[in-house]
C-alpha cells in the first residue's frame, strides 16, 4: 500500500497540494499538474450544491475517494474527495503527464500526441482505464491510487473551465508553464430556448 496525500484539509487549500501527485491504475500512472476545487454546498458549480443524490453521494463520504461521473454522455471524469465527512467537496482531476505505461496510454487514445494523453479530465481517465464502476475507490486501498508528490516550484491559479454556475471563482490551479495543462475554455453561452 502506498501512503496518499493528507485529503482532510478544506478543498481550496487540498487542490493545488494534489499538483505533482501521481493517480495510478494498473501499469498506467500520470504525475497530476492540474485539478479544480467544487466546494459542495458552498458552491453553484458543485454536483454537490443542491444536497446528496446517488450519483454525487460519495462526495460526501470519507476523504481519499474516488468520485467519478458520466458527461456529455460519454466520457468519464473523477474527482478526488477531500475535507470531513460530510462536506462535499472535491477535486476534479484536469490534466497530468504520463509517467508510466505510455504504451498502454498510447491504445487508449490512439492518434494523441504524448503530451495530449491525459490533457483535460476525459482524457486522464482514459489514459488510466478509469470508468464509472471506479467510482468510490479507495486511493490507497485501490486499484487506483494517489501518490503524494512534491509541491511544484510555480503554480498558477485561475476560472475553472466550462461553467455557468460560479464561472469567476479562481478555483482552477495548475502547475506554471507544464505542456500537459488543458486550454482554458469559458462556458458556450446559452441558445435562446435552450433551457
Amino acid at each position: 500500500m502506498v501512503a496518499s496525500p493528507d485529503l482532510s484539509g478544506p478543498v481550496l487549500e487540498t487542490a493545488p497540494g494534489l499538483l505533482n501527485a501521481v493517480l495510478r491504475h494498473g501499469d498506467v500512472a500520470v504525475r497530476l499538474t492540474e485539478v479544480e476545487a467544487y466546494d459542495g454546498a458552498n458552491d453553484p458549480g458543485s454536483h454537490a450544491f443542491r444536497g446528496m443524490t446517488r450519483r454525487n453521494a460519495v462526495m460526501f463520504g470519507p476523504p481519499g475517494h474516488l468520485y467519478c461521473y458520466f458527461t456529455y454522455g460519454m466520457h468519464v471524469c473523477c474527482n478526488v474527495v477531500c475535507g470531513p465527512v460530510g462536506t462535499a467537496s472535491a477535486v476534479l482531476v484536469r490534466a497530468g503527464e504520463v509517467v508510466d505505461g505510455i504504451e498502454i496510454a498510447r491504445e487508449r487514445r490512439p492518434g494523441a500526441k504524448d503530451r495530449d494523453l491525459a490533457r483535460g479530465p476525459a482524457r486522464l481517465c482514459r489514459a488510466l482505464g478509469i470508468e464509472l464502476g471506479h467510482d468510490g475507490t479507495d486511493l490507497v486501498a485501490g486499484p487506483v491510487t494517489l501518490e503524494p508528490g512534491e509541491s511544484p516550484a510555480d503554480v498558477s491559479t485561475g476560472p475553472r473551465v466550462g461553467l455557468r454556475a460560479a464561472p469567476d471563482r479562481p478555483w482552477r490551479f495548475w502547475i506554471t508553464d507544464d505542456p500537459t495543462v488543458s486550454a482554458y475554455r469559458p462556458a458556450a453561452p446559452l441558445r435562446r430556448g435552450s433551457r
